[in-house]
């Protein structure tokens, strides 16, 4: 079951200001994700940061890398700020990932 349509375009106009020149394959997961059931209750704006930063750690760092070496996530998370942080700059972002930012 699909957001309903003014959430969707919350999440769209949400997306498109926090990531200005994010690539259009990076965009669309992200969107899906921001529109999940499980992030329904949360703001669109807290809602496609966290999907952002998810999908940023999975496809563009070396997070699943440090998870298979033993890392546990809190330490996985810590050592790929800076490659979020690139990932961020590069797409333009509004607001950087900080290394005491909880939850994401």
């Amino acid at each position: 079951m699909s957001a309903p349509t003014g959430r969707r375009r919350a999440i769209a106009k949400a997306l498109t200001a926090l990531l200005p020149l994010a690539p259009y394959a990076d965009m669309e997961k992200i969107r899906a994700d921001a529109g999940a059931a499980h992030m329904k209750t949360l703001p669109p704006t807290i809602a496609v940061w966290l999907a952002t930063i998810a999908h940023i750690r999975h496809a563009h760092t070396d997070y699943e890398k440090l998870l298979g070496e033993g890392y546990d996530r809190d330490s996985a998370r810590f050592f790929v700020i800076e490659q979020t942080n690139e990932v961020l700059t590069h797409w333009r972002a509004t607001r950087l990932l900080e290394g005491d930012d909880e939850d994401e």
